[in-house]
């Protein structure tokens, strides 16, 4: 899944720029756990997916109204914090204790990452979109219990 998320294009889902979010349309949260790396990706088409590496997902779509609204508020603001990303011309996991992040805009692959307790803390200057991505995966929990 995570490969697929970093490869899939805008054009593949059917996406051009909006006025709401004229550059990113796809983002990915990566959290590094002692035992497993946890791939959070969601898309402007109303998919979110949630993969851990020793095994297990939970898929979302954007069918369920509070499902969709989550995952609009990570794209919304990662958007809004697009200065604090780099291109990303290698994708790799973060290292424990680390969260990364990459935005798919129509032109390139961005990326940032930082340490999960500043993130946590909000003592970083991302911890907007790490808190709107652990909204969408509550979100998904949520949903995926009705």
């Amino acid at each position: 899944m995570r490969e697929r998320a970093l490869r899939i294009t805008a054009a593949d889902l059917n996406l051009m720029p909006s006025e709401a979010r004229p550059h990113v349309w796809g983002a990915l949260m990566e959290l590094r756990y002692p035992q497993a790396v946890a791939t959070l990706a969601v898309f402007a088409d109303g998919t979110a997916s949630l993969c851990v590496s020793t095994g297990g997902s939970v898929i979302g779509d954007g069918a369920h109204p509070a499902m969709r609204e989550t995952a609009e508020a990570f794209l919304y603001i990662a958007d809004a914090h697009l200065a604090e990303f780099e291109r990303a011309d290698e994708t790799p996991i973060p290292q424990q204790g680390r969260v990364r992040f990459y935005l798919r805009t129509f032109q390139t692959t961005l990326t940032a990452e930082a340490d999960e307790q500043d993130l946590a803390q909000n003592r970083h200057m991302l911890s907007a979109v790490f808190h709107a991505g652990h909204a969408v995966i509550t979100q998904m929990r949520v949903t995926s219990e009705k």
